[in-house]
């Protein structure tokens, strides 16, 4: 695989692949709108030279009335077009972030989408992220429910107001994570100086949840909390300017190996969003004492931060056991101001 998800013009996206015959079905305009935005950019992702997802959005400026009722909002970003081919990687989530990390950084109030209800997964899928049925569309190719996102309404659920961070009475940490398992479960994160190639098309990589399993005390947080994630030095480098943190994560759930019944237990339930191989799991749950931390990834430092300058600039104590600590609200919310992370996305 030569790319992950790729940014290309429409112009250079075949409409003759046979991915697009259902859109070209559901709507009878579709060849002539397509071939209208041929200088305008879309996000695919093939794989073995098959197109697999296409998503399209675009900004615009409320209150949007070709719906009904009208969504009453000052900038929204529409999704006008999103497919993918379920192949159970969870692919849907990854271009579903990409959607939400763009309506973030615009500061839009809504995100929106028009969909057919018969594409039941990709409706649920909408619906499980926040994006509620709040208005209809009449076309010459029937009516499309509409579902919408609205940053500006809060519901205090993890997941209905994903991505945005509560970071109003929680907890925050530092976790930190080996460099071969952390571009590969948090894509956006990845260092600019690692390839794209390490990124491959499967569950822990595309999904929206990550399940990372740990020996250090991690049950001290609870659901809600929130980690940043710690990528340890490279091998034959200086943790000083190779360690880096580079995202920020919601804690869905923290739970002991003992509270399952047993390995087979244990396996289904961590091997579902974690990158860890069942020899890995079988290794620690051996040993004894592991936890697995179920959290969504939430949001990706556009500035890596070098352990130095936490440690210098930041305030953080060089002796601490850096694969696990308590952050001051003072050091997160720098962490967020340096690491560049949109003001949008947070909930105080």
């Amino acid at each position: 695989m030569s790319e992950y998800l790729e940014r290309k013009k429409f112009r250079n996206i075949n409409l003759a692949d046979p991915f697009f015959d259902s859109l070209k079905s559901d709507y009878k305009e579709f060849e002539s709108w397509y071939k209208k935005k041929g200088n305008e950019e879309a996000y695919v992702f093939y794989e073995n030279g098959l197109l697999q997802g296409f998503l399209y959005f675009k900004p615009e400026n409320g209150p949007i009335t070709d719906v009904e009722p009208h969504i009453n909002c000052e900038k929204a970003l529409k999704i006008g077009t999103f497919k993918i081919t379920p192949h159970g990687t969870r692919l849907g989530e990854r271009f579903i972030k990409k959607a939400l990390d763009y309506a973030i950084s615009l500061g839009v109030d809504v995100c929106y989408v028009t969909i057919f209800k018969k594409h039941t997964p990709l409706f649920g899928l909408l619906k499980r992220y926040g994006f509620l049925e709040q208005a209809a569309k009449d076309t010459v190719n029937g009516t499309e429910a509409v579902l919408v996102k609205d940053f500006r309404e809060l519901r205090n659920n993890i997941l209905l107001d994903y991505p945005l961070i509560n970071v109003k009475d929680t907890d925050k940490y530092i976790l930190s994570i080996y460099p071969q398992y952390h571009s590969n479960m948090f894509p956006d994160s990845i260092l600019s100086n690692e390839s794209i190639d390490i990124l491959e098309d499967v569950s822990y990589t595309n999904s929206i949840h990550k399940i990372y399993v740990c020996r250090m005390p991690v049950n001290r947080a609870t659901r809600g909390d929130i980690f940043v994630m710690y990528r340890t030095k490279d091998q034959g480098k200086s943790a000083e300017y190779s360690s880096v943190v580079t995202s920020v994560c919601v804690v869905e759930e923290v739970r002991s190996q003992n509270e399952f019944s047993n390995f087979n237990e244990f396996f289904k339930y961590a091997t579902t969003y974690s990158i860890f191989d069942e020899a890995d799991l079988r290794k620690w749950y051996n040993i004894g004492g592991c936890y697995t931390v179920k959290m969504t990834y939430n949001a990706a430092l556009s500035k890596r931060l070098i352990r130095k300058k936490l440690i210098e600039e930041l305030g953080m104590d060089r002796n601490s056991y850096w694969g696990f600590f308590k952050l001051t609200d003072e050091q997160f919310n720098r962490i967020l101001e340096e690491g560049g992370v949109s003001e949008s996305i947070i909930i105080d």
